[in-house]
């Protein structure tokens, strides 16, 4: 197939899959496209979930989408969406890093909220699935189609009363102190975001067990404390106070915690959207291995799915997961481009607030931005990346027929990194003295496009192209 016909079926698509045809930027051009412009236009289609929920509507525009007033949402109540969030060691005390958004849920008939969760789902109706994935369905639609409230202060009660098991939680115990409420010293933005470190008191004395937060230069331990956004029942969290020295494991979570198949839109829609949220394979026995055999762990969870879609994934990590802090990508960072940019500013944020810890960097093949930034990170921080270990998916996954850019990693020793195909590749390895190499694992990497070309000598496999087109298509297609 020859890339103007390639092209070509990519205009074609939102016609044959019943989607609203999109507005062409440019007449598309009969001319061959060179590799190195398929790998920007492969990374720019397909990175992780967030790409499926882009430009989602906020504030009045949702109030337009719904047909409601500003006197409609009088009434309803103020919800909180409060991330769980970490805490550095400083010269004054502990910082707590606190972050989320406020918000109102309007009422919305099922009617429109079923015709709202069509516009999500590829070749499929909402009635047509079943029970449990219509709910869920429903649920997220109504998450999304909130309106963000701006200009409100404010405040988190931070408790100590968070049930841990050190035996199995990466050594978290329950803050012996730091019972207190802190009102954030900024208002919310217009998109209802909030975020400020906040120092807490109580974090020296005598005796810890009289009440003192122990200071994070004379333990391993992570603290744990609660959260709670004051004026409403809906906003707790858990904010992990993690010392200066340990172990922190940085995990994307689309197709390397759980099953998405972000390669097929279809499915990766129906699978965020519908579908109960899956493991992938013995994933969750891997991370219950390394938390349950190194009591200075600190999991934390990013991913740059918009805030609106993340109490899924919060739900889903701490059912399956060890418990740990969490980014997402805040509505301030609304549209494709940023979504790199934020992901790069999460990921910097952590390591410069833990200079002296180790790092582990989880993540698949599938995901441009991680294929990128997590070999950045080793350049940019040498002496604190322990381990760089990426699923990848192809090899597992036959309909995943996306190209990888691994071209980032020449250079980086191979035993600093790994491309594995099972969870049970990782098994055995002592990630925490940055054992990070299976050799029997065989790697075939050379630096560069992996697995695809459209070179105009190369004949291009039906599938890859198939699937190029998919991912564009859902790109240019669900737009709201």
């Amino acid at each position: 197939m020859s890339p103007p016909s390639q092209l070509a079926l990519l205009w074609a698509l939102p016609a044959v899959l019943g989607l609203p045809n999109p507005t062409p930027l440019a007449t598309p051009t009969p001319s061959p496209v060179e590799q190195r412009d398929v790998a920007s236009l492969v990374g720019s289609a397909v990175s992780d979930v967030g790409r499926f929920f882009q430009d989602l509507p906020t504030g009045s525009a949702v109030e337009k989408a719904l047909g409601i007033s500003d006197s409609d949402l009088a009434a309803e109540p103020t919800q909180v969406l409060n991330l769980p969030s970490y805490g550095n060691w400083t010269d004054d005390g502990w910082n707590v890093l606190v972050h989320g958004n406020v918000y109102k849920v309007p009422d919305v008939a099922q009617s429109k909220l079923d015709a709202l969760a069509d516009v999500f789902l590829i070749g499929t109706d909402i009635k047509d699935l079943p029970p449990a994935q219509q709910n869920q369905a429903r649920n997220l639609t109504a998450s999304i189609y909130v309106v963000q409230q701006s200009e409100v202060n404010v405040t988190i009660t931070f408790v100590n009363d968070v049930d841990v098991d050190p035996q199995s939680d990466g050594g978290a115990v329950n803050a012996a102190g730091g019972a207190q409420s802190i009102r954030l010293p900024d208002e919310t933005t217009s998109q209802g975001d909030f975020g400020a470190w906040l120092l807490l008191a109580n974090t020296t004395g005598p005796d810890p067990k009289g009440g003192y937060l122990v200071p994070g230069n004379v333990t391993d331990r992570v603290q744990t404390l609660n959260m709670h956004a004051n004026g409403t029942d809906t906003g707790n969290a858990t904010a992990y106070l993690v010392p200066p020295k340990g172990v922190t494991v940085i995990s994307d979570i689309d197709d390397i915690l759980r099953i998405t198949k972000i390669w097929d839109p279809k499915e990766g829609l129906l699978n965020s959207f519908a579908r109960p949220f899956t493991p992938w394979m013995n994933m969750p026995g891997i991370y219950s291995d390394w938390s349950r055999t190194n009591r200075d762990f600190h999991f934390h969870y990013l991913t740059t799915t918009p805030e609106q879609a993340t109490r899924n994934y919060m739900e889903f990590i701490f059912a399956n997961y060890p418990i740990g802090s969490f980014d997402t990508r805040p509505l301030n960072f609304s549209d494709v481009s940023a979504t790199i940019s934020i992901r790069k500013f999460l990921l910097d944020r952590i390591f410069q607030s833990f200079p002296e810890r180790k790092f582990i960097l989880v993540g698949d093949t599938s995901n441009s931005d991680v294929m990128r930034a997590y070999p950045q990170l080793n350049k940019d921080y040498p002496d604190n990346v322990l381990c760089i270990l990426l699923r990848n998916s192809s090899s597992t996954d036959s309909t995943d027929h996306f190209p990888y850019d691994t071209s980032h990693f020449e250079g980086i020793p191979q035993s600093q990194y790994m491309f594995f195909n099972v969870p049970d590749d990782l098994r055995g390895l002592d990630v925490a003295k940055g054992e990070c190499y299976n050799a029997t694992v065989p790697q075939n990497v050379t630096f560069g496009l992996q697995g695809f070309s459209l070179d105009s000598g190369t004949d291009v496999p039906r599938p890859s192209v198939w699937g190029l087109v998919l991912g564009l298509g859902v790109v240019f297609g669900l737009v709201l």
